[in-house]
């Protein structure tokens, strides 16, 4: 019985299953749990343990198999589960950024393409703002530069994948398919999803698409994935497997291991990417609520952010006490945009007085626009000085709207 094996221990009134992990106190059995969680059993209360399957063992001498005559990807791995192993004898996990380690723990993705890995940098989803957003922009550029890469993977923890893929919308205009993908647990549980995930990536990345797009399960089950347009989707569960899904819109294709279904209009690979990485980080997103002080927004101001995002109720609606603020806002020369908190259906300002007021005051309304996508959005367009703001916020740049909304 060694470290990585999966064992049932026998306790007086119930078996506990998972991964035998390597403890210290040689008086606790440590186990990581299917659930993701480590437990120590004291050995004094345990009846038998039983190896159920031996761990996995990767050979060192392993070969990545022979890419010769297959087409090309480019994976960028920036963090998140799908790019960690468990480490048994601490029960953490360990990043996974060299090609042979990928080749290791996702086979079948180097027996489907060549594949070229670069990591940029790795840090939790939840760590990552405009700094790694420009550096990301930054180096899928000089992939889709590579006239030998069909498309690109990127690996990205699934809390914040929903920004990424938003701001590198409008940060690059590509000429290739981009896939974000993720998993919510990691390749060495039987539950994974991130296997099917990487692989449904591939096949998104070889395909005629010139997209921004975050590829995962459509379901809970193993069947296949949706690729969603990178403004149009949202973490909408916090562990089930198909987490994401597209809002106000519907998938961009249905895909699997081994073909692609478009379900709607695309972008086809054209000759030239651009970039375009300005960004400026002085923006709020807030979401709006009951009894809320409206000197919430005099924090802004005295801090000198150049715009805020609302998150309003109903169809675009704030307190009466605020409207006052929110004109004194506007009149600073902080742009103040409108984005609904119910996440689906669009803000309508003209139905309701508080809605006219507040448009009348210089809110701009976003109408179907993500708060998150609205975010970014704003940041980026800040980002230039000479624009106009409103007309850009409100301009159809990368399907951040549905104009055929019902």
């Amino acid at each position: 019985m060694n470290s990585g094996d999966y064992v049932s221990v026998k306790l007086a009134k119930k078996d506990i299953k998972g991964v035998l992990l390597e403890s210290y106190d040689k008086s606790v059995v440590l186990l990581k749990l299917e659930s993701g969680y480590n437990i120590g059993i004291p050995k004094e209360n345990i009846f038998d343990i039983k190896v159920i399957r031996k761990g996995k063992k990767i050979e060192d001498d392993f070969k990545i198999p022979e890419s010769k005559g297959k087409k090309k990807i480019g994976l960028i791995v920036t963090g998140g589960t799908i790019a960690s192993k468990l480490d048994p004898r601490t029960g953490g996990v360990n990043a996974l950024t060299e090609v042979g380690e990928f080749a290791k723990f996702y086979p079948k993705l180097f027996e489907k393409c060549e594949v070229d890995v670069v990591s940029p940098f790795m840090e939790l989803s939840e760590n990552m703002g405009s700094s790694h957003w420009k550096k990301l922009a930054n180096e899928v550029k000089k992939m889709l530069d590579d006239k030998s890469i069909e498309g690109i993977i990127i690996t990205h923890g699934s809390d914040t994948l929903h920004y990424t893929s938003a701001v590198l919308s409008f940060m690059l205009d590509v000429n290739k398919p981009v896939a974000l993908t993720f998993s919510q647990r990691s390749i060495d549980r039987g539950s994974s999803d991130a296997e099917l995930n990487l692989i449904c990536s591939a096949e998104f990345a070889l395909s005629n698409a010139a997209e921004v797009v975050i590829v995962g399960h459509a379901t809970s089950d193993d069947e296949y994935c949706h690729a969603l347009r990178g403004t149009k989707v949202r973490k909408m569960h916090t562990s089930r497997r198909d987490t994401f899904d597209a809002i106000n819109d519907k998938p961009i294709a249905r895909v699997w291991p081994d073909k692609i279904k478009f379900l709607g209009n695309y972008k086809a690979k054209g000759q030239e990417v651009t970039l375009d990485d300005k960004f400026n980080d002085k923006i709020a997103l807030v979401k709006f609520y009951p009894g809320q002080d409206s000197k919430i927004i005099d924090y802004y101001m005295k801090r000198k952010y150049k715009g805020v995002i609302i998150e309003m109720t109903g169809l675009g609606h704030v307190s009466e006490n605020w409207i006052s603020k929110l004109k004194k806002c506007i009149k600073s020369g902080v742009f103040v945009c409108g984005t609904a908190q119910t996440i689906y259906g669009a803000l309508n300002p003209k139905v309701y007085s508080t809605g006219r007021k507040l448009e009348k005051i210089g809110v701009i309304y976003l109408k179907d626009m993500l708060s998150e996508t609205a975010f970014v959005k704003l940041g980026w367009v800040l980002g230039h000085k000479n624009w106009d703001v409103k007309k850009k916020m409100l301009e159809n740049i990368s399907g951040e709207f549905n104009n055929f909304l019902d």
